[in-house]
């Protein structure tokens, strides 16, 4: 029986030409899965006869050797170059896109707080409109602190009459709350600041409101660091009726934020750039910097506290002297 002898190609053919068992070796391989063109001497002009042959049946290809043949390279991995070069790639990316990425989060931090500052002159207004806070018991509502505008605290109630006095007092808890609520139950996360008063974090921002205390002067006053308002100090109720204010400053200047913004009573949003070296706002823990009460509001004529116009621009010259503008 014909032997197959592997050659160059991976095998060579036997065939019966010429009436005997002679060796051919395939010369030219068209389609190795289909048929083989081969040559013998004899039966051209050029002294070759080509044949058509069928791989006969149980006649293997050598994959071992052709894989070999084929695949006879070194698996390696990345060069120090290479891994150099990606790594600066990176480096470039990351020194283009970082810095855009923190200035979209500081513009989105910050408009954020003035959606905050404008949703919160709504619901004081709603508040004072309801007369849910009428700690004199006259018919006129007042405005209130976070706490008593979430429903987290008692809101104020009228007191006991005295001398023809109807003195605010404090609501009772589990009665006295707010229902439904104007705000959030967010905003009822009190937290205290340096100076002892409540404030809100959101954000990015800090927010605090202030409350009139009683006379001409309207002294602004805090809220309680725990909630709603001082029972050792109520704001008075008349200037309730008419005054509250509320800033907004970063958590971290230059990273949560960069402007400081003001709303009160008249509805008109300020805003000032924030950027003085010495007196920049920012922080509500120790070594931090906030507005006072009467911040943005006019230094002349003196004494009027939260009573005294809105500091709007060059000509109207602010408390902390910073010039501030009214947000478009």
């Amino acid at each position: 029986m014909p032997m197959p002898l592997r050659e160059a190609f991976g095998f060579r053919l036997h065939s019966g030409v010429m009436g005997g068992s002679q060796e051919l070796t395939a010369v030219q391989v068209f389609d190795v899965d289909s048929k083989l063109a081969f040559g013998d001497q004899g039966g051209t002009a050029d002294g070759w006869r080509t044949n058509e042959y069928k791989r006969p049946s149980g006649l293997e290809q050598p994959q071992g050797q052709l894989e070999t043949m084929k695949l006879n390279r070194k698996n390696a991995g990345f060069t120090l170059i290479e891994l150099m070069i990606v790594v600066a790639i990176i480096a470039i990316i990351a020194s283009v896109a970082i810095p855009k990425l923190m200035a979209a989060r500081l513009s989105a931090n910050e408009s954020a707080a003035i959606s905050t500052l404008r949703s919160l002159s709504s619901a004081q207004a709603q508040l004072q409109s309801s007369s849910a806070i009428d700690s004199d018991a006259d018919g006129g509502g007042e405005y209130g602190f976070f706490g008593e505008l979430s429903g987290a605290d008692p809101l104020r109630i009228s007191g006991v009459p005295a001398g023809g006095i109807t003195p605010p007092a404090a609501g009772v808890v589990g009665t006295d709350e707010l229902t439904p609520a104007v705000l959030s139950s967010a905003f009822g996360g009190v937290q205290v600041d340096a100076a002892g008063d409540g404030i809100v974090t959101r954000s990015g921002y800090v927010f605090k409101m202030f409350l009139p205390l009683a006379g001409a002067t309207a002294v602004p006053q805090g809220e309680l660091a725990t909630g709603g308002a001082d029972p050792a100090n109520f704001p008075d109720p008349d200037n309730c009726e008419i005054l509250w204010g509320c800033y907004a400053w970063p958590v971290t200047a230059g990273q949560t934020g960069n402007r400081a913004f003001f709303i009160n009573q008249e509805g008109d949003l300020l805003q000032n750039l924030n950027r003085a070296a010495a007196l920049s706002y920012s922080g509500f823990g120790a070594g931090s910097v906030e507005p006072a009460g009467a911040a943005a509001l006019q230094a002349a004529p003196a004494g009027l506290g939260m009573s005294a116009q809105l500091g709007v621009g060059a000509n109207a010259p602010s408390n902390d002297g910073f010039t501030w503008t009214v947000v478009q």
